[in-house]
């Protein structure tokens, strides 16, 4: 058995060195055929430089201060606007699509409004109270409805009056 064995492995081995010339010359012939094809580099535009000079005016990258906002706001003059340095109510944080009235409680002068607000949280309103995105001022508190006086924005700089009801939303309403 070891004697066929030493005999059949040379015998075996000689066929890995087979000649291969033929496959040498294919690939010869298709390097030489082959035209490489390479795009030219883009040219670079010029950089030009811009130089911000503008010290005494504000940094665009920086916010504006509440201060310098509100000068501008009140140096509009002969103009209907809202009064800036009046607190916020809570209500204000809402758009009005956002609130819903529910109820009343009281009669008379004393009638007051429940709200409901988009995050679920119960709010009372009455006279004098402010409600809505439009610094909207409750005028009057009626059994269905909440009147209310908005200022909008003009886009000038000026505000203009808008008269708004809030309604009361009815319980077959509600699971719509």
């Amino acid at each position: 058995m070891k004697k066929i064995t030493y005999i059949a492995l040379p015998l075996i081995l000689s066929g890995c060195f087979d000649d291969t010339t033929a496959q040498q010359e294919f690939i010869n012939k298709v390097q030489a055929s082959t035209v490489a094809k390479i795009e030219p580099i883009p040219e670079i535009k010029k950089f030009e430089h811009f130089a911000y000079s503008t010290t005494d005016l504000r940094s665009p990258f920086v916010a504006p201060k509440p201060e310098v906002i509100q000068d501008k706001l009140l140096q509009i003059q002969n103009c209907l606007h809202p009064d800036p340095r009046r607190k916020k109510e809570p209500l204000e944080r809402y758009p009005l699509d956002n609130i819903m009235m529910k109820g009343t409680l009281g009669a008379g002068e004393e009638t007051w409004a429940l709200i409901t607000a988009s995050d679920d949280t119960l709010h009372r309103v009455t006279r004098d109270n402010f409600m809505g995105l439009y610094h909207g001022k409750v005028l009057q508190v009626h059994s269905s409805f909440i009147e209310l006086l908005e200022l909008i924005p003009d886009g000038a700089g000026c505000w203009k009056e808008r008269l708004t009801k809030v309604e009361i939303v009815e319980a077959t309403d509600a699971s719509e």
